[in-house]
């Protein structure tokens, strides 16, 4: 019998996180998914933010991706995803939650963005959170293919689902990832041929037809990279 029960939606990143943490821990679970455009009435029970992903373990429910990643990680703890050293492992914190924080809120701005005398703004805003990435985090971190040098971790975890999503920025506002982040690009795709992401990975198709409602329609404006 499966030890934790997720509830999740294919199109969320953040449930995806929780997925691949699953997956990457060997833990035995079942799937509860959830329409998000029509919540069953008794989803506010499992999850009182109304958000996916949650989880039920134990007869107990934790929510929010973050925070359950790193339940999941204490509670089942091989194999490890967060650095064994406290310095290594508040790095690791810093960069889910610039994913949370700033990333993500800068990514969604641009593709919810249907103005498109701000697309110009919001493209360079985008490039500059690439180009942090790329200088303040993978060539500081570490030499390895993953985030940290410890090897794949959480941090990994938390972006990888928003780059699977990556062809609706390409297809709807024209970027692409910066020729000067060429870690960044090689880390996509050391994460691309991971066991786990393959499992349960869509195509971008998937991701750009789902996006259609809010995106608009594809536009090429592009800010100098």
């Amino acid at each position: 019998m499966a030890t934790v029960e997720i509830f999740s939606a294919e199109v969320c990143p953040y449930a995806h996180r929780t997925r691949l943490a699953l997956l990457e821990k060997g833990v035995d679970f079942t799937l509860t998914e959830i329409d998000l455009k029509n919540k069953p009435s008794w989803f506010p029970s499992v999850s009182p933010y109304g958000k996916v992903p949650a989880i039920r373990h134990n007869g107990q429910i934790v929510y929010e991706s973050a925070i359950i990643n790193e339940y999941l990680d204490e509670v089942f703890p091989n194999p490890p995803l967060m650095p064994k050293d406290p310095v290594r492992r508040a790095q690791a914190r810093i960069w889910v939650d610039y994913f949370n924080t700033r990333y993500n809120v800068i990514s969604f701005r641009l593709i919810r963005e249907i103005d498109e005398s701000k697309h110009p703004a919001l493209i360079k805003e985008y490039y500059d959170a690439l180009r942090f990435m790329e200088n303040e985090g993978l060539k500081k971190l570490g030499s390895g293919p993953f985030w940290m040098a410890e090897g794949l971790t959480l941090v990994d975890l938390a972006l990888y689902p928003s780059f699977e999503r990556f062809a609706t920025l390409e297809h709807y506002r024209g970027v692409r990832i910066p020729e000067d982040c060429a870690r960044l690009r090689r880390w996509v795709e050391t994460m691309r041929e991971r066991p786990s992401v393959k499992k349960i990975a869509h195509p971008g198709s998937f991701y750009v037809e789902r996006s259609a409602a809010y995106a608009g329609r594809p536009t090429r404006a592009q800010a100098a990279e």
